[in-house]
């Protein structure tokens, strides 16, 4: 295949240009889907066009808008599969460009982002002692020491990070003993009863928290009449960039009035069911936030009536475990019999076809949820196993991790053909199927790893340590426990039959997602494979909307290096989940350290990702336990779950549940309600948070706890202000936090107030939202004048305005 490389001076306005009004492009994009951006390294960037592309081999040509990445000696290298771009980035790199991708005339375009890491310099000062060795530790290489070596100069101790903008927690390690900061005066909770040393990193004259690239320039969609989409800004950009599809729109589809922007709805947007525009600006202080608008036949979306399951944006999940939700055929009931296995980690009997008589008999649809997902499915070993850390308890295979065979359904689950009829049956109510897969491991019964043990990675490390759980410091190769063998999944003849088998599903049984267990213990490769595979087999063929999300814990950067178009649609947004836990449950924390993580997770992820956003899930304690002081964050989580019968302690608890719930009901991304959470089902951690589903019997705080999460999640269902609005934060101090979410005419406010006592806040309106009438649907006291509105909140109390 021949590569011409073309360096441009400036934007290619005609290239794709048939007349006035209509862009001269293929009736079938050469790319599924939108393209995600690319974030430019700090040095340089290996962008892989078959993430984005269809067939790479009818690529002609690439080129940049300026000379500044693309070089003629460095962009290209090629191989049989693949074309892969490096791009340089220096100090000049614009923050936001376009690079062109040449196909038969047509240029696809793919936005890039310029890194905004910082380079800071940390000390250690060892004040005399004699330290052989001196690490660092933290978010910012997943607490692993190893990964930060410092250098000593006379006792004292130096390195170099280079950092996204942000707040990050750390430790000095010296000859392996952890330790905070004594340098530094900031520290933070760690979670687990005592404090990290915290490090904020911001350029100069920056507030930590803000979106991450400094630039205060804020985008709104405003209006959209005779066939323009009309935005306003709150000062005009340097530059900005509009995408319909993956095709940037010529300057001669965009006019600039000051802060206003009107943008021309191509005439192709009319033959296509769902199409998108994107926008994205900047300043010489940063970029701004970007938009997401849908439109139907070329008209922007208006109501959410127009939206359909295929809208992935839209999606509001609710997780489930298979076995510990609802038992709907007793001859499939066969627990364990071995008197060490604790009834809390054996099999109580849920099944396939207690959730598919869930969704017949309507509890998802009266909940208002439009995506089920659950755990595994696939067959698990039929005796139970002790756990390697101490007491060595013993657990069965019930929440179905430990795969023996990866093809076939565990009968104790049901048949594959219950597991079709779910399917159909969520697809006939308007649902998606999201299926829990596991490729990390098979479990030492398997079969196939009888037959290939050399697929596994070595359990043994060469000091003589054992390979287990060491998550970070051993975190592709670790084993999860001695009878869970780590898959070797950067071999092809390991990573080729095992994402063969998740193709499998999805062709056998017709659902519309995975969630994917171990996700940073999986080499990417993996996952590129897997979604290539995917596209071609499925996808492609059947225009079928799929949704990938993906398990991992550690930094930002680690999280989102596997969102792309080549890997997964999204990650759990954990460190997120873990602010807003803390800061919604406890009295003493501070709302501004969740509106600075909130807009770290904006600056690293979007404002229109498609990352889940947790109430909890089967790893962590039940919030509400911790909330209402049932269980303390400073004692051993598990093992409390075992010692004692776990609750809720205070009655709070509920309000500050409600309080998490309507965050993560609005706020950008795709909310998670693990079950039990929306009456407040208490629980310590795991197994202790996986107990039996209920579905009568409620308290009062209960019934109430639940119809108010029937009534959050049914005002982000119903309000595109919430699925695709753009967000901006109003006001925020310790105890109160209130931002809006706006789409055209569709607006929202959303006010929280975590103080014991009501409180009275009073907000400044954005302009846009001046005069407007707004409804309290929480029946908070509103009070509104020309530019200001009132809000009288009850003690842990929170108030949802919609614009009427």
């Amino acid at each position: 295949m021949k590569i011409e490389i073309l360096i441009l001076l400036c934007v290619l306005l005609t290239g794709c240009l048939s007349n006035k009004h209509e862009l001269n492009v293929p009736g079938e994009s050469e790319i599924f889907g939108l393209a995600t951006q690319v974030t430019l390294n700090y040095d340089t960037t290996k962008i892989i066009l078959e993430d984005f592309f269809r067939d790479v081999s009818r690529i002609d040509s690439i080129s940049h808008m300026s000379s500044v990445i693309c070089h003629q000696s460095s962009v290209l290298s090629i191989d049989k599969k693949q074309v892969t771009v490096i791009a340089s980035m220096k100090p000049e790199t614009p923050l936001i460009s376009e690079l062109k991708i040449w196909i038969k005339g047509c240029a696809y375009s793919i936005l890039l982002k310029k890194s905004g890491k910082l380079k800071i310099q940390m000390s250690f000062d060892a004040k005399g002692k004699k330290y052989k060795q001196v690490q660092l530790a933290g978010d910012f290489n997943n607490w692993n020491p190893k990964n930060t070596e410092m250098k000593n100069d006379n006792g004292i101790w130096n390195t170099g990070l280079l950092l996204n903008p942000g707040r990050y927690s750390y430790q000095i390690v010296a000859d392996g003993k952890w330790m905070l900061d004594p340098s530094n005066k900031d520290s933070v909770d760690n979670n687990m009863g005592g404090f990290n040393s915290l490090l904020k990193a911001m350029p100069t004259g920056r507030q930590v928290g803000n979106s991450g690239s400094g630039s205060t320039l804020k985008l709104s969609t405003d209006k959209f009449k005779n066939n323009y989409i009309i935005l306003s800004c709150n000062k005009s950009p340097d530059t900005l960039f509009v995408f319909w599809q993956n095709y940037m729109l010529p300057v001669s589809f965009l006019k600039k009035q000051g802060r206003e922007i009107q943008i021309q709805v191509p005439e192709n947007a009319k033959k296509i069911d769902r199409s998108f525009i994107r926008v994205w600006a900047y300043d010489k202080n940063g970029v701004s936030n970007d938009l997401l608008i849908p439109l139907t036949k070329g008209k922007v979306v208006s109501n959410s009536s127009e939206l359909t399951r295929a809208d992935l944006e839209t999606q509001i999940i609710y997780f489930m475990l298979v076995d510990r939700f609802k038992n709907g055929n007793t001859k499939n009931d066969e627990p364990i019999n071995d008197a060490d296995v604790s009834p809390k980690a054996n099999y109580m009997g849920g099944d396939l076809a207690g959730i598919t008589q869930k969704i017949k008999e309507g509890y998802f649809s009266s909940l208002g949820v439009n995506t089920i997902w659950m755990t595994p499915i696939h067959q698990n070993p039929l005796k139970a196993y002790n756990e390697s850390p101490p007491p060595h308890r013993k657990f069965s295979g019930y929440h179905g991790y430990w795969p023996t065979a990866i093809t076939k359904i565990d009968y104790r689950f049901g048949t594959a053909e219950e597991f079709k009829t779910l399917v159909a049956e969520a697809h006939k109510n308007n649902m998606n199927v999201i299926l829990d897969y596991v490729a990390n491991h098979l479990h030492e019964e398997s079969p196939l790893f009888k037959q290939h043990p050399g697929w596994a990675t070595s359990m043994v490390l060469q000091d003589g340590r054992k390979n287990i759980r060491l998550w970070d410091e051993c975190r592709l190769t670790t084993w999860f426990d001695t009878y869970l063998p780590t898959l070797d999944l950067a071999r092809p003849d390991v990573y080729g039959p095992i994402s063969d088998s998740a193709v499998y599903w999805v062709k056998t049984y017709n659902f519309d997602g995975f969630r994917h267990d171990a996700t940073k213990h999986v080499p990417e490769i993996f996952w590129r494979v897997l979604t290539l595979k995917l596209k071609n087999q499925i996808l492609n063929p059947q225009n079928k909307h799929f949704y990938q999300i993906g398990e991992t814990y550690g930094s930002r950067e680690l999280i989102s290096s596997y969102v792309n178009s080549g890997e997964l649609d999204g990650q759990f947004d954990f460190n997120l989940f873990f602010d807003a836990r803390n800061i919604f449950a406890k009295d003493n924390e501070s709302f501004e350290k969740l509106k600075n993580s909130l807009s770290e997770s904006l600056a690293f992820y979007g404002y229109h990702h498609k990352m889940g956003n947790i109430t909890g899930n089967h790893d962590q304690a039940r919030f509400i336990s911790l909330a209402g002081g049932g269980l303390k964050f400073n004692e051993d989580d598990k093992e409390a779950g075992w010692q004692r019968d776990v609750g809720i302690g205070n009655t709070v608890g509920y309000k500050k549940l409600s309080m998490l719930t309507a965050f993560v009901m609005t706020i950008p991304g795709i909310p998670v309600i693990y079950y039990g959470d929306e009456f407040g089902m208490p629980g310590a951690n795991d197994p202790d948070n996986r107990r039996m589903m209920k579905f009568d019997n409620f308290s009062k705080e209960e019934k109430e706890t639940k119809n108010i999460a029937e009534k959050l999640i049914k005002l982000r269902k119903n309000n595109l202000s919430l699925m695709y609005g753009d967000f901006l934060v109003l006001a925020v101090n310790d105890k109160y936090f209130a931002y809006s979410r706006s789409y055209f005419d569709d607006l929202s406010i959303i006010i929280f107030n975590k103080d014991s006592e009501p409180k009275t806040i009073t907000l400044t309106l954005p302009k846009k939202f001046i005069n407007s009438k707004f409804e309290a649907h929480f029946n908070s006291g509103l009070t509104i004048s020309k530019d200001k509105i009132e809000v009288k909140l009850k003690g842990y109390g929170f108030e949802v305005l919609i614009s009427d």
